[in-house]
């Protein structure tokens, strides 16, 4: 039993969690599969441990001129198929969206869920 638990809290995956490392480098794609870009990070709330959004970066070339755009949470869906996460989106809805801020105000993180057209994750369920 022991053994068990041990192996449990060390996975990186179970069937219905992930390791946010795992997460991160995990592509996001159209459902035809076209790919947009992967996950660069995803953001915790700190108090509730809601993920708040992920950070996508797309574009450029070898690091260089890469686009960062954060996403909430709640309008992404794994996808089995493709083995990544699906986002209907085309590039010219991308490219409109708020850019991501190192330092994130209420502000800015109200436009994004506004931009996208979901409730922000602080009005969301329970803490």
């Amino acid at each position: 039993m022991a053994d068990t638990q041990a192996n449990a809290l060390k996975a990186d995956e179970t069937h219905r969690l992930i390791a946010g490392d795992k997460v991160e480098g995990t592509a996001v794609c159209r459902s035809n599969g076209d790919k947009i870009g992967v996950i660069d990070r995803i953001m915790i709330e700190k108090r509730s441990g809601k993920v708040a959004y992920a950070v996508l970066t797309f574009g450029g070339f070898l690091g260089l001129g890469e686009n960062y755009y954060a996403l909430p949470w709640n309008i992404l869906t794994y996808n089995v198929n493709l083995d990544a996460y699906e986002l209907n989106l085309t590039d010219e809805q991308l490219h409109g969206a708020p850019v991501y801020v190192d330092e994130a105000d209420p502000a800015w993180e109200t436009e994004v869920h506004d931009y996208y057209g979901v409730p922000p994750y602080w009005a969301t369920g329970s803490d």
